[in-house]
């Protein structure tokens, strides 16, 4: 079978993939205006507002992707008792996604990041967060959600932004369940989590992440490379995928050299939520029958689409599948 006959093969299979998301959910709040002036009260740029647009973020992001994509998703997290939670809950049925997975906590606030656009180009991003842990009864109750969902799906994404729900026990807890039941575990990594990862199948850092990761500036391919044998060695992960925005990825595996996937992106409009992508397309073509090579290739592509979009974006299935096309 040819290569591009196999990911498209792949790709027709999205549709019987189920995956498990647990993470950090987010909402992003994008305000969308022009500027014509300076404000005379200081030396900024005053926007005027011409639309509002909510879209999902975190890893509420990673569960609309695989939507979008054909797959099936079940999203674990946490969100506030408060307008934005309940404006993400709502948001999400609409879409036809369940909300079973998600705990509301009494007192929290929903994480919101609202970017202020003017001419395509981001002029402020104002951050809303909690960074607390979950509450010991909210922790108990999410690890007994968790429990009760994992064994019917093919792999479970952890979607870390540090936004306080993954913490040490529940990493190592969910990395320890899915392999007993067979299943994989990918993970889309905050620095400060990195050494609780290790045994997951595949970890996704960025090339900073990874640099500050392996205590290596990764500056050119050979740094590039002895930096992702360092994290090899640290996570004992099966494959160690590395995103380097325009210049593709770097995959590493255990006994093989280093694979490089050169981007596919011909013009970059916005990388805000490409993580997101790459992470939701691998678990799909990883729970399709794929090998690391192939479903990361075929999440570079899926990247190369959304970061030609503005905002936090999707692809479709007849997006990825035309890119398949051109490139094969």
């Amino acid at each position: 079978m040819t290569g591009q006959k196999r990911l498209q093969k792949t790709l027709g299979s999205f549709p019987k993939a189920k995956i498990v998301v647990v993470g950090d959910i987010m909402m992003d709040r994008f305000i969308w205006g022009k500027v014509s002036r300076i404000s005379p009260e200081a030396p900024v740029p005053v926007v005027v507002v011409e639309k509002e647009t909510f879209l999902f973020g975190g890893a509420a992001n990673v569960v609309h992707n695989i939507h979008a994509l054909g797959g099936e998703a079940l999203l674990c997290g946490v969100v506030g008792e408060d307008e934005i939670g309940q404006r993400l809950l709502e948001d999400l049925t609409q879409l036809g996604l369940e909300t079973r997975g998600i705990l509301v906590e009494e007192g929290r606030q929903t994480t919101m990041k609202t970017r202020i656009i003017a001419h395509h180009q981001q002029v402020v991003r104002i951050d809303r967060e909690s960074t607390d842990h979950l509450k010991p009864s909210s922790s108990r109750r999410f690890s007994d959600l968790l429990k009760q969902n994992l064994t019917e799906f093919d792999g479970v994404i952890l979607s870390d932004y540090g936004k306080g729900l993954l913490t040490r026990g529940l990493i190592h807890s969910m990395i320890r369940r899915a392999r007993e039941a067979k299943r994989f575990v990918l993970v889309d990594p905050k620095l400060k989590n990195f050494p609780f990862y290790r045994g997951a199948k595949v970890v996704t850092p960025n090339t900073a992440e990874a640099s500050s990761a392996s205590g290596m500036p990764i500056t050119d391919l050979t740094s590039l490379k002895k930096a992702g044998r360092v994290l090899m060695r640290k996570l004992r992960c099966n494959a160690l995928v590395i995103t380097r925005g325009e210049e593709g990825m770097a995959i590493f595996e255990s006994r093989k050299e280093p694979f490089l996937v050169p981007t596919v992106a011909k013009e970059v409009y916005d990388v805000t939520g490409a993580g997101d992508t790459v992470i939701a397309t691998m678990a799909l073509a990883l729970a399709s029958g794929a090998d690391v090579r192939e479903a990361a290739t075929l999440a570079n592509y899926a990247a190369g689409i959304v970061v030609g979009k503005m905002g936090t974006a999707t692809v479709s299935p007849q997006e990825l599948s035309r890119v398949i096309k051109e490139k094969h």
